[in-house]
């Protein structure tokens, strides 16, 4: 069974999602812990209502930014990880930490890859005026949410929209399609072929 760690920094929804499809029986995986980089991330408190593990390794208390990855490392490679995923984790990671788990590694983004890559993508895409935007789940490459892409999901813009209304309906999207996307992953129902990924029933 493939074991699957999942790394967050704040509220922890998408990880929360992740669970309870798991305790459904949607999600066949071992999940020998979660790892947060804040220790007041809420989502710590969603692992313990699960009963899964936790881990918080904050970047201040290391010497360095290789230091701190190492220490990741070792504790993955401890656990015996098989799988990455990124559920609002608020760090980019090296491109040497990225290489030692690469085609393992994926991470949830709030708009349609490649538009509005980065950070306060529903902000920017209603200041750009599209009419739609949505969610993306890739696999993380050393480019910024410039993975192979494994699912996407639209959301209409509407003109009344705000930031936050807009980033509720695309939460509610990422709810779904990272657990679904996970289970093509553990499942190993795709390969990858430059940068489109073949999915497989």
């Amino acid at each position: 069974m493939k074991r699957v760690a999942i790394f967050i920094s704040g509220r922890g929804s998408n990880l929360e999602a992740i669970l309870e499809k798991r305790k459904q029986g949607y999600l066949e995986c071992e999940i020998p812990f979660i790892l947060s980089n804040r220790i007041d991330a809420r989502g710590l408190q969603i692992a313990a209502q699960y009963k899964i593990p936790t881990e918080v390794l904050e970047q201040k208390e290391f010497s360095s930014r290789t230091e701190f990855e190492e220490a990741i490392l070792t504790l993955l490679k401890k656990n015996n990880v098989d799988i990455i995923v990124l559920a609002g984790f608020m760090l980019v990671i090296s491109k040497t930490f990225i290489e030692s788990f690469a085609g393992h590694i994926i991470n949830i983004h709030p708009a349609l890859l490649p538009s509005f890559p980065g950070l306060s993508s529903q902000k920017r895409a209603l200041d750009y005026g599209v009419k739609f935007t949505g969610c993306t789940v890739h696999f993380v490459s050393a480019e910024v949410d410039g993975g192979p892409i494994i699912l996407q999901d639209i959301v209409p813009i509407f003109d009344d929209d705000t930031e936050e209304s807009l980033t509720l309906r695309i939460l509610a999207k990422e709810h779904i399609l990272l657990p679904e996307a996970l289970k093509i992953v553990i499942e190993e129902r795709f390969n990858i072929v430059g940068r489109k990924v073949n999915l497989h029933p």
